[in-house]
Parts: structure tokens; sequence; C-alpha cells
């Protein structure tokens, strides 16, 4: 691997970073320890333009290269969650309830190699803009963070980051041109019944059998509703109802994710959940509340920066640890906003076997942070290169 030796000789450096910031774990905008140490690491690495108060915990520093420019954002998530850690580490979370199951900590720590070396050498025309974004998980920090102005106000011009990916072989990049990543929604669902003893049913209204008709009929949308090839998925995750086994309750509460591509096929699921949850609802005697919240749209890759990025991780790693056109996947990212308001690329980097994401005995591979450091220092230099 063509890792930079600058950046491999301070690995353990990294590696020691990494850790302590997995053992201290912050939740969505509330990242203030975690933003004070990068603070303190970017001003040891001689970076003194650092603005903050961003999406409450945010940062964005800047560094300026040998000649004028335009700016590139490289951008990582701070964020942990509310997950109790089970892995045994010595470096194990020292907060109850909280860890680091996504690898937020890995990803600042790799920008942060990346602005070391950056901050060292500035062999670039123009200026890098490293974001440090908090909320990740929960609140849409990119979001807040566009909508304060950022991408504008340090006229960035496009945007790119990284997320680890367990599973896929260590130091193996992977992206896709377009749609990577879905758009996620929420949907709750209340239904009310009139409860009573669970030997006299004929009695009552019942929330649960409601409930279960409810859940039932909302997998129709998928099997029936909406096209086959355009990608949807519709889980419900929780169902909480009942204090006894013989009673029947007042109520009911349904909750789940959607995910989508298509704007017309998030409008569709909208549309007929509302149909079916009154009309089942109606059907059972009972009634039924829905509310649907709209969240991160789905991570759409510029399809040339896409490329780019690829060819920028094939110097890294080798051309035969590069997937430029992996396809897209379910899951969600608020680096979608970042890419709605900018031309930019999101990619994965493998980390090898282990625990996957949000488990409760996930732990980063700090063997790839040199990577991905290279990686975001090598993109700054083919983004901005030198004219003289």
């Amino acid at each position: 691997m063509a890792v930079i030796n600058r950046i491999a000789g301070y690995s353990e450096e990294m590696a020691a970073w990494r850790q302590h910031l997995h053992a201290h774990p912050e939740l969505a905008f509330d990242c203030v320890n975690t933003a004070a140490f990068v603070v303190e690491r970017l001003k040891a690495f001689g970076i003194e333009e650092i603005h903050g108060g961003f999406a409450k915990t945010g940062l964005v520093a800047l560094i300026h290269g040998k000649e004028p420019g335009p700016v590139i954002g490289l951008r990582a998530d701070m964020d942990a969650l509310p997950i109790p850690e089970e892995t045994g580490l010595d470096y194990a979370s020292m907060v109850p309830g909280v860890m680091h199951a996504c690898g937020h900590d890995g990803h600042t720590v790799m920008l942060l190699g990346a602005a070391r070396y950056l901050a060292e050498t500035r062999n670039f025309a123009g200026t890098v803009a490293l974001i440090f974004q908090p909320a990740e998980e929960d609140g849409g920090g990119a979001n807040v963070m566009v909508q304060e102005g950022v991408l504008d106000r340090f006229g960035i011009s496009e945007v790119y980051a990284l997320h680890n990916a367990p599973g896929v072989p260590e130091g193996q990049f992977y992206t896709t041109p377009g749609p990577i990543m879905a758009a996620v929604d929420t949907f709750h669902i209340h239904v009310k019944g009139r409860g009573g003893h669970g030997a006299m049913p004929h009695e009552t209204a019942d929330p649960v059998i409601a409930a279960c008709g409810i859940v039932q009929a909302i997998q129709t949308i998928v099997s029936r509703n909406h096209y086959a090839l355009d990608d949807l998925v519709i889980s419900v995750t929780q169902i909480h109802t009942g204090t006894a086994e013989n009673i029947i309750p007042e109520t009911a509460y349904i909750n789940g994710t959607v995910r989508t591509f298509a704007k017309e096929v998030q409008a569709l699921v909208q549309k007929r959940m509302a149909e079916i949850v009154q009309g089942v609802a109606s059907g059972y005697g009972v009634t039924a509340e829905l509310t649907y919240d709209v969240w991160y749209p789905a991570t759409i890759n510029t399809p040339e920066k896409a490329a780019f990025a690829a060819s920028v991780a094939a110097e890294v790693v080798g051309e035969a640890m590069v997937i430029p056109e992996a396809g897209r996947e379910m899951g969600a990212e608020d680096f979608s906003y970042m890419l709605e308001a900018r031309p930019g690329a999101y990619l994965f980097l493998g980390q090898g076997e282990g625990a996957g994401l949000h488990h409760a005995k996930y732990n980063f591979n700090d063997q790839i942070a040199p990577i991905g450091a290279s990686f975001f220092a090598r993109l700054a230099e083919r983004a901005l290169p030198l004219k003289g």
C-alpha cells in the first residue's frame, strides 16, 4: 500500500488519539470535549484558523496551500451512539450507555492525520477546509451546518467524506457514481381502542389486533403498490402495548423506518401508509394517528467526483483494492445534505473482519487510519494541484 510515509510515521500517535476519543464518547450535538480535543491537536499542528460553534460543537479549520486557488471540504463526523459497550477493551467507553459503535472516533482521527500532513507540506494551490461535524447519528448535524452557511461562508466548492466498513477487506475502498445510500424516514403510529378484561373481548375495541393488522397491511406497500425495481424497504421495528396477560389494553404503539431513493416512491409510501392506517383502524373499530417524519435524503455522489475520488484511492491502495461502481445500499447518512449543496463523493474504507456497525462489540481498526488519512491528503493535493 502506498500510504504516505510521513503519515505512517505517526500512526501510533493516531491510534492513541483514537483510543482516547473512544474512551470518551459524546452524543449528538454535545461533542464538547471531542471538539476541544480536535482543536488542541489542530493547534499543535500549526493550524490557527479554526472556526467553532457550528451546529453547536462543529468546527471548520482552514489550511492554506502554497498558491491561491479554490476551497475543498473534507468532512469527519464526531458523535457516538447510545449503546452500552461490550468490547472489554482497555480503552472501552468510560461513559455508561454510550460508545463509539460506528467508528466516528476513527473518522475524526483520519481527518486529523491528514490535517497534520497537509499543514506540514501545503503542497497544493487553494484551501482545504476540515469539517468536524457533530450529530450524524441523530439530529442531522450536516444539515444544520449547511443551513448555518458553512459551505457558503468558506467558499467550499466540493466536499468529500469517508466511512469505515466492517466485513470488507482491510484497506479496500468502494464507492459508486450517483446514489450510494438511501433516504431515511421514520413513522410512529398510535392506536387507541377500548380496553377491558381479556376474558370479555366482545366488550372492547382491541388495539392489539388492530396494530397487527396495520403492520401486516403496511408490507403490502412494498409488495403491491410500488414498482419492484425501485428500491424500497419498510421495516416495523417496535410494537409496544399491554401490561398483563388478562387485560386488553387501551392503546398500542407502532414504530419503524422507511428507506427509499426516489422522491416519488417516498411520496407513495407516505400516501399509502396514511390510507392503510386509517382504513385498517376503522375496520377494527379503533382510531389511529400516523406521524411520518422525513429525515435524511438519499446520499447521491456526483459521478465525476466519485470517479476522481476512486482514482485517488487507487493511488493509495492500488487499483485492485478499489471498487469504483459498487452499487448502492439502504443505510443512510447525513452527508447527503452536503452533497445536495455541493458536488462531491462519499466512500467506504474496509476495516476487515469484526463486529458490525452499531454493535455493542464494534471497534474501529486503527490499522486503516493511516490509509484514510493518506486518502484525504492525496485527494487535497490532486484536487488542488500546484501550478508552478
